[in-house]
């Protein structure tokens, strides 16, 4: 009896631990780095250690363990070479320039010891990918700590990372050391640097970069030693430079990337947002860049009061902004951008790269395999925040009803060119960089204005600003996503998921004709395309009154609330998806109707509009 009952126990207590890790919690490995570098400017090389203590929070026992090298993809017949060679349109920032580099423009990384809890480690090294045979193995609920010595060489600014941009940027330092690779519940991802797209642990930094006094750093994370480093960073006038060496300390919590540029002409301005963050502006004073960067602290801060109450509140103490890179690329608590532009391209790729932070740095998405999650979402904030601006006339141009139109159109023209690719593609792997970028950037966004147009605005708000609190910090995936705007809606949305992500299906519904039955109307609507959506039809009357009737489908097992409290709304009956056909029945003579449109927001993707609308004749 005694050993049922203790048996009974235990299977509660696994069934029970089970459910809790089921929840949306599920386990993140957790990393500490602790990194010193001596940088050479005359060689543009340095020599680092790297101390990693690595949790393994999962439920495996961990025998090997991957890093990845990226300086190392900045070589003569490397994958990210070969692919820009052979793919039909390579990035015009790379093109054949890694096949050109000598043997002193190339970037690697050696690495010259590494030990596991003081033994030596086995290991090799395949292109951007170090793969460790561990001295003893990981077991769950574990931690180790991995110390390594390494030596670098930084490339020609070719993609993101490099020296002597085309700016005259003397250092963008991103992805400069080897990084530990995640492990989550899929496994390792241990992909090589190809083209695109970062994934990594969540954890602790603490950097420590030597390099000439002639030179200015911006960095992720928050300055340790201001008051001695000075420049812009601290209220003391910053020190004299001199070529000395000195050291900058730097410290970022819970980021899963560290990033730095250094210049010897850079100059640093900050200002203290009015939502509390501390906000670096770190760029090269000239003819093409002093005027607008002045400005931008100003903007960026009304900018950041838009966006907190909207997506989330930005969890961080500081955000840098640093003139550097090939154009645009996000990091935990700084950006690399390129600084020559007009004010409201600066403004556009400032605020963009700062809206990663919320579905990149804060939600940690898996990007290689969800790049419409990071990039996508990422476009539909920036849209928000950029019309918001132009209401202010913090930028020029004139504000829209809705800015995401365009976006909706744009898809549309690119899937009639015959080159659209699955949004589940891993975001190496698309046939071309074109279907890449306008599957993550343009379908990406328009994945949200789908879902606001069956969900509704005031769910889709609630929903969103749902998923920001409920997956921070735990690299949430597409079905995560989708279950949040279920349960905050009330709809079932997985069959919405499958469609877009899965399938370039897109939905294609007409007016197929409009028939007087005595004192009523039937209207036939007919379903055209592959994908089904629910309807919105706008009935306009001879009096210029309007009624809205909202046609769910039955896979949603529910309908949208009422938006739209100046319209009339009727709530019509579900439409079977499998049904090419449906009719409308409505309560008033032809004679009193004067138009009959399918979703006049132009909101629904469909494929063809030009049916979507029945006029009386005169």
């Amino acid at each position: 009896m005694k050993f049922l009952s203790l048996l009974m126990c235990l299977v509660f207590c696994f069934s029970t631990t089970d459910d809790v890790l089921a929840q949306p919690d599920r386990w993140q490995q957790k990393a500490k780095y602790k990194m010193k570098i001596d940088f050479d400017v005359n060689t543009h090389k340095f020599k680092g250690e790297q101390e990693l203590k690595y949790w393994n929070n999962s439920r495996d026992t961990l025998h090997k363990v991957y890093y990845h090298l990226y300086f190392n993809a900045f070589q003569p017949g490397s994958m990210m070479d070969v692919r820009s060679l052979t793919i039909a349109d390579p990035d015009r920032r790379v093109g054949d320039r890694i096949s050109k580099l000598g043997i002193d423009e190339i970037g690697y990384h050696k690495i010259d010891e590494l030990k596991q809890d003081g033994k030596m480690t086995r290991y090799k090294i395949e292109g951007t990918i170090l793969e460790v045979s561990l001295a003893k193995p990981i077991y769950p609920g574990k931690s180790t700590t991995f110390k390594m010595k390494f030596n670098s060489q930084v490339p020609l600014q070719i993609r993101r990372s490099g020296r002597n941009s085309a700016e005259g940027i003397d250092y963008s330092m991103a992805q400069w050391y080897p990084k530990m690779a995640e492990y989550d519940y899929q496994g390792w991802h241990a992909n090589p640097y190809v083209g695109r797209e970062f994934y990594g642990i969540w954890g602790d930094f603490e950097v420590e970069i030597k390099m000439n006094g002639n030179y200015t750093i911006g960095a992720s994370g928050v300055l340790q030693n201001a008051d001695k480093i000075g420049r812009g960073y601290s209220l003391k006038e910053g020190k004299k430079k001199s070529d000395k060496k000195v050291t900058w300390k730097w410290k970022a919590e819970n980021v899963h990337d560290f990033v730095w540029a250094a210049d010897r002409d850079y100059v640093v301005e900050s200002r203290m947002a009015k939502a509390g963050t501390k906000m670096y502006f770190i760029y090269q004073p000239g003819d093409k860049t002093t005027e607008n960067w002045k400005r931008l602290p100003e903007v960026m801060d009304e900018a950041l009061t838009f966006m907190n109450p909207r997506y989330g509140r930005y969890p961080y103490p500081v955000y840098s902004f640093i003139q550097g890179g090939d154009g645009g690329m996000e990091y935990p608590m700084a950006t690399l951008i390129t600084g020559e532009r007009s004010m409201n391209s600066l403004v556009g790729v400032s605020v963009h790269e700062w809206m990663h932070s919320w579905y990149q740095m804060v939600l940690g998405t898996n990007e290689a395999l969800y790049a419409w999650m990071d990039e996508g979402f990422t476009s539909f904030g920036t849209s928000e925040t950029m019309n918001h601006l132009r209401t202010q006339k913090l930028i020029t141009g004139t504000p829209v009803e809705d800015p995401h139109i365009q976006s909706v159109k744009g898809i549309l023209n690119f899937h009639r060119s015959g080159r659209s690719e699955p949004l589940s593609i891993h975001s190496d792997h698309y046939v071309t960089n074109g279907a890449y970028g306008r599957g993550a950037y343009t379908k990406g966004q328009v994945a949200l204005v789908q879902l606001r147009y069956i969900m509704g605005d005031r769910a889709f708000r609630k929903g969103m600003l749902r998923y920001f609190n409920t997956w921070k910090f735990k690299h949430p995936n597409a079905n995560d996503f989708i279950r949040v705007m279920e349960k905050t809606s009330g709809l079932e949305l997985d069959w919405f998921k499958e469609y877009f992500v899965n399938t370039t299906y897109y939905p294609d519904y007409g007016v197929e004709s409009v028939e007087a039955d005595d004192d009523e109307t039937i209207v036939t609507l007919a379903k055209l395309g592959q994908m089904p959506m629910p309807l919105d039809v706008v009935v306009t009357y001879e009096d210029d009154t309007k009624s809205m009737i909202n046609i769910p489908i039955r896979v949603m097992r529910g309908e949208k609330p009422n938006d739209n409290k100046d319209m009339h709304f009727i709530q019509g009956d579900d439409w079977p998806w499998t049904h090419p056909e449906y009719k409308l029945i409505l309560e008033y003579p032809l004679s009193q109707i004067k138009s009959i449109e399918i979703d006049p927001s132009e909101n629904m993707l469909d494929l063809d509009r030009t049916n979507n609308r029945w006029e009386k004749s005169e």
